[in-house]
């Protein structure tokens, strides 16, 4: 047999979809294992948008609709832009794909030729390299400051002639770190002084807590040059619908178009409908699923705290990103078999030393998980 794809062999697999997966295959044995490891709100779509998902159904919208979206749902995201991230955005600069992953994707694959090299700041969700290494692209990776989690001029030495794109995400997955003003133009400068493509991925936009969501498209002339990454699982909890979207410059989201149509042709149609009624019905339902989690993560950062664990800026996303002494592999790998606690080691987001616990569970689960890893050792 002739050898399978090099490419593909070099990309590791989702280190919090393998982790969830052994979690699962626990829960199948009778083990009771709290999983707080998968990025996943613990609620259920609002009834709104499965109703309107529901009667797209009932009146026929199963069939094949224009690649980039329904007008209805490329109108309704372009106003949202427009009034809540603050920059310009014609209906023709959206694109609808199978998932914000999705949408990232298609984006280094329309912007990247083979050697360009992507700005990655660290620790970084999961996905972000395999989807450059993909594209042909090359990773350089710059960590944030560690205690502040924000960016300094230190970035400006990452940049070279084969630096084409940076990659913000900002609320950050895993840290739960908020981008401010000073950190936001940084990046928006080096952009403007280099000539590079920014990708800023702000899927976590709605769950911030006491901080300001600054879009990157909306400083200076970055909507000219920035892919933005958005999408509907977190904030109206519809993981499973599998809808993300993209704003960028007309030639791009043109590029991506083609990459679409080539793969997935099109987001499913009777979802799309739903998502119309997630931007354009009320949105009390994000802003309770917002206080919720709020609570659970002053509850969650107290608990580490009294345990000893330094915790990154938990100002938004559902993540606790703590400090731990020792091996994080093989101290998430104990609290997997030992205390029956679900949490990602931070090597997988380049950051060792660091674990990921998503506190998108129920604060009664919280707090036996809370209870296990004091009772195993705690730091």
């Amino acid at each position: 047999m002739k050898q399978l794809s090099e490419k593909v062999a070099a990309i590791a697999p989702s280190a919090t979809i393998e982790i969830s997966n052994k979690a699962k295959k626990m829960q199948r044995e009778g083990i009771d294992v709290i999983s707080l490891s998968i990025g996943e709100p613990d609620f259920d779509t609002p009834k709104h948008i499965t109703d309107a998902c529901i009667d797209a159904l009932k009146r026929g919208e199963t069939h094949y609709a224009p690649s980039d979206g329904i007008p209805e749902l490329l109108s309704a995201i372009s106003e949202k832009i427009a009034k809540e991230n603050r920059f310009a955005c014609a209906p023709d600069q959206v694109i609808v794909t199978c998932g914000a992953k999705d949408a990232i994707y298609e984006g280094m694959e329309a912007v990247l030729n083979p050697g360009d090299e992507v700005l990655l700041l660290t620790p970084a969700w999961v996905s972000y390299e395999p989807c450059v290494q993909m594209a042909g692209g090359k990773i350089v990776k710059h960590a944030v400051n560690q205690e502040s989690f924000q960016l300094d001029d230190s970035l400006l030495e990452k940049v070279n002639k084969k630096t084409k794109m940076i990659v913000v995400n900002s609320p950050s997955n895993p840290s739960g770190a908020v981008f401010d003003k000073k950190s936001m133009k940084l990046a928006a400068d080096l952009c403007e002084d280099h000539d590079l493509y920014a990708m800023s991925d702000e899927i976590y936009e709605k769950l911030i807590y006491g901080k300001e969501h600054i879009s990157l498209a909306s400083l200076g002339d970055m909507a000219q040059r920035t892919i933005t990454i958005n999408g509907f699982s977190k904030a109206y909890a519809m993981t499973g619908w599998r809808l993300g979207y993209a704003i960028a410059p007309k030639p791009i989201i043109k590029a991506m178009s083609k990459v679409q149509q080539h793969s997935v042709s099109q987001a499913t149609t009777f979802s799309m409908w739903g998502a119309v009624a997630a931007l354009k019905g009320d949105q009390r339902c994000v802003e309770e699923m917002r206080t919720e989690f709020d609570k659970r993560r002053q509850y969650i950062i107290k608990e580490l705290g009294h345990m000893g664990y330094i915790c990154a800026p938990a100002d938004g996303a559902f993540y606790a990103f703590i400090k731990v002494a020792g091996d994080d592999m093989k101290i998430a790998t104990d609290w997997l078999e030992k205390a029956h606690v679900a949490a990602t080691p931070g090597s997988s987001f380049d950051a060792p030393g660091w674990i990921r616990l998503s506190y998108a569970a129920s604060l009664d689960r919280l707090k036996e998980a809370m209870g296990r890893i004091k009772k195993f050792g705690g730091n």
